[in-house]
């Protein structure tokens, strides 16, 4: 299985945000974020051309960055899960994962920390984080089997301007 794990695009200012008195959950990309996407999802589809599963968390900026993402992806199974909400348990993401065809390209796209965490969790089976991704950045890890903790190898992770870099090219 290969996965991979996508951290949300550039969302409003959460202070500014918090001023007009609306849930969190709630809070969208700027335009900044949606032209981001719009330009980086082009070096997504290079590097993995086809996706069997897009998974969001429930939040709207994840929703928001998974549907501009999936417009590349018409044929992937599209939905927004609370397993990739913050906070939640890595072991509830990896038992969904584990019904899913073990051939199948899964991107999740998500909240930081948890994200690093989840690299950290299926790369090294441990929840200290090496890594923190970049809003709109990418790392792609495959998996022999199923995933699990500390089986899974981590073969690129791009930041969102080396994503935005290869959608340029011809």
């Amino acid at each position: 299985m290969k996965i991979i794990i996508i951290r949300h695009a550039i969302a409003e200012d959460r202070t500014a945000f918090a001023k007009t008195c609306s849930d969190d959950n709630l809070r969208p990309l700027t335009e900044k974020g949606i032209k981001r996407v719009e330009q980086s999802r082009q070096g997504l589809k290079r590097v993995e051309p086809l996706a069997d599963y897009i998974f969001s968390s429930t939040l709207q900026r994840s929703i928001q960055t998974a549907d501009l993402i999936g417009e590349l992806y018409p044929a992937a199974t599209r939905r927004a899960i609370p397993q990739l909400d913050p906070g939640s348990d890595p072991a509830k993401l990896t038992r969904l994962l584990a019904e899913l065809p073990p051939q199948s390209t899964v991107l999740l796209i998500g909240h930081e920390p948890d994200l690093s965490e989840l690299i950290s969790w299926y790369t090294n089976g441990s929840h200290f984080n090496f890594l923190q991704l970049k809003r709109g950045a990418a790392c792609l890890l495959q998996f022999k089997e199923s995933p699990k903790p500390a089986s899974a190898e981590m073969i690129w992770l791009l930041p969102p301007r080396q994503l935005r870099s290869l959608g340029q090219k011809k």
